[in-house]
């Protein structure tokens, strides 16, 4: 039985760090390259075993070398894979990230074995076992039955759908979801353009705007919570943005509940911006710190430290 459900896309990574990112016709020197397990859904389902918490994950991968890296790398970092499933003939989706010397990120990658998971393969035993579910970019539809199950079952759902949300019907996700991790372009999506009135179809749900650098806001049905983000290094932002769904998850995780009168979303936000400035402090994807770090790292916040 686990905790937290996440689910989505499970890529391996190939991060090349260059000194610029090359303009069109243009050149750049890679000065490093390293590969790794990436994706949202595996991403967050990391950092959450990381801070302690029993975390599975549903998503696909191929049957070639490297879905058995991605599914061995998630293994050993205490995620339960036995709902990953292994798509016959079919190569894991790969993402080559170009990270520039200020930790800003440019993406390339192929359609691969991410979205193979269909609403048929969804097993609702699984999902409703646990407490709480996260979903990320994925099939519509498969997003829809997973958050259908997951309510039905009296679990909390939170979304962060990505970067194709302009590009993806997820209405019926979105009508099962309580919380909703956007950044400022999504949030534009569907939202007024003052980010201040929720459209119809977020009234009462709560709304987490990522804002990168300049920290992040939470709206709720009773209150709105802004944090101004913490003076960190960059070095690779990839993976900064689960970290700090992850971070915001596990203080309401362990605060009770995602959802209540009593969660405190002001909280959840500063060890969320806690998470992802550490994350982004070092290279690659999987690099959300554990609870003790984050909390470590506040306290040298407050009291003066660097």
């Amino acid at each position: 039985m686990v905790e937290v459900v996440t689910a989505g896309h499970v890529n391996w990574d190939v991060t090349l760090r260059v000194d610029a990112l090359p303009n069109p016709d243009g050149e750049a020197r890679i000065d490093s390259q390293r590969r790794s397990g990436g994706g949202s859904a595996a991403n967050v389902a990391v950092a959450l075993a990381g801070m302690a918490f029993d975390a599975g994950l549903v998503g696909s991968v191929g049957d070639d070398e490297t879905g058995e890296f991605a599914r061995r790398e998630l293994q050993d970092a205490g995620v339960d894979c036995s709902h990953l499933l292994e798509v016959a003939d079919s190569e894991t989706t790969t993402k080559y990230l170009i990270v520039d010397e200020d930790g800003e990120v440019m993406v390339l990658g192929n359609e691969g074995a991410n979205e193979a998971v269909t609403p048929a393969d969804v097993d609702p035993e699984y999902v409703a076992s646990g407490d709480h579910l996260h979903l990320t970019s994925q099939r519509p539809d498969t997003a829809a039955e997973l958050a259908r199950i997951a309510t039905d079952a009296g679990l909390s759902v939170s979304f962060d759908p990505g970067r194709r949300l302009d590009e993806r019907d997820f209405d019926e996700a979105l009508a099962y979801s309580d919380v909703l991790f956007l950044n400022d372009r999504e949030a534009r999506t569907l939202l007024d353009s003052d980010l201040e009135h929720p459209s119809s179809e977020l009234h009462g749900r709560v709304v987490v705007i990522k804002q990168g650098e300049d920290g992040a806001q939470v709206d709720t049905p009773e209150a709105s919570f802004e944090h101004p983000g913490f003076d960190a290094e960059a070095v690779d932002t990839t993976g900064a943005g689960d970290a700090f769904a992850a971070g915001f998850l596990a203080v309401l995780l362990r605060g009770g509940g995602v959802l209540g009168p009593d969660t405190d979303y002001e909280r959840a936000l500063e060890f969320a911006n806690a998470c992802g400035a550490l994350a982004a402090m070092e290279e690659g994807a999987r690099t959300a710190p554990a609870f003790g770090e984050a909390e470590a790292f506040l306290d040298e916040q407050y009291s003066g430290g660097v």
